[in-house]
């Protein structure tokens, strides 16, 4: 028996009400000007039917190159120079989608990314690999476990594009205040603690996978982060620019751009994982907040009792 406090979204397709999957879209519907929407189809034939130079910011988290089970639908491990030619293949698809100014951000593994470098530097200005330490995998008794993932960001034009750094920092807590002349030098004293805002860096330690108790939690097998999704989105968008995502899985990106106030569009083939995605869209009016994300900043790990306190205090201060 479930616990109370799993809010994990796994419901089946036989559950979902009839009135959540009429949401969902098909391709069979006119694709030119949806938007807010997911679509339920394969990726590289939905593309096609888009409208070309809409799109601001791609979120491209395709299979890795490995032995994965999607919702009954295999992913076979390919050679490498097999998988350079299928990502090609959405690349040749995405590109007229974008506009001059785009930015990309394609999620891999280690292995996966070996393949995916000389691809990405071909079709696109590759600005930085940003390194997420996601704390998740089993160990290995012949090899270092593997807590870590690529992120690369890439930009269709090497100078013209988005990145707000000022919507990105980090709040860290501050252990050995240093004050000049009794004065905090680079930090802030507040009720609830001593905190420091930092610039971003390329190396992410600050975000957890979602988890059994995240009411964003879904049984998806690769979901990202809700809070990742969010840096990328705050830090290479604006406000209803139009964010797109060809391998949707249970929409977190989508939900994401929701809670954001951007556009967004998203591709997914699975119809269960697509019901998980708009339910969860169906959610965000009543709760668009982002765990980890609070008073315009992105927290460390296990601080959401400050993050509450302080949500606490605006609510107050608002009443």
């Amino acid at each position: 028996m479930r616990s109370k406090r799993n809010k994990t979204i796994d419901f089946t397709l036989e559950e979902a009400s009839p009135e959540l999957l009429s949401q969902i879209i098909h391709p069979t519907d006119n694709l030119q000007t949806i938007s807010n929407k997911i679509i339920n189809g394969d990726s590289f034939k939905v593309m096609t039917q888009l409208a070309p130079h809409q799109v601001d910011l791609a979120l491209i988290d395709p299979p890795y190159n490995l032995n994965k089970q999607y919702d009954g639908l295999n992913f076979k491990k390919m050679s490498t120079s097999q998988y350079q030619t299928y990502t090609q293949k959405w690349i040749d698809l995405l590109k007229p989608l974008l506009k001059e100014n785009a930015s990309i951000y394609v999620f891999s593994d280690w292995a996966t990314s070996m393949a995916l470098a000389p691809i990405l530097e071909k079709n696109f200005t590759i600005q930085n690999r940003i390194t997420w330490q996601r704390e998740k995998g089993r160990g290995s008794q012949k090899n270092w476990k593997n807590g870590m993932e690529d992120i690369w960001f890439l930009t269709a034009n090497p100078s013209d594009y988005t990145f707000n750094v000022d919507q990105v920092k980090q709040r860290r807590q501050v252990v050995a205040p240093y004050r000049q002349d009794g004065v905090a030098k680079d930090w802030q004293a507040t009720k609830n603690g001593n905190f420091r805002d930092t610039m971003p860096s390329n190396f992410w330690d600050d975000i957890s996978i979602p988890y059994w108790s995240m009411p964003e939690n879904t049984g998806h097998p690769t979901q990202k982060p809700e809070k990742l999704l969010a840096k990328i989105i705050l830090a290479s968008s604006n406000p209803n620019d139009f964010i797109f995502d060809p391998f949707a899985g249970s929409g977190s990106s989508l939900v994401t751009a929701a809670k954001l106030n951007r556009r967004y569009l998203g591709i997914e083939q699975s119809l269960l994982y697509c019901a998980w995605g708009q339910y969860r869209l169906n959610q965000v009016k009543d709760d668009p907040s982002i765990q980890g994300y609070t008073d315009g900043v992105f927290w460390e790990r296990n601080t959401l009792a400050v993050q509450r306190k302080i949500k606490r205090q605006q609510r107050a201060s608002d009443e």
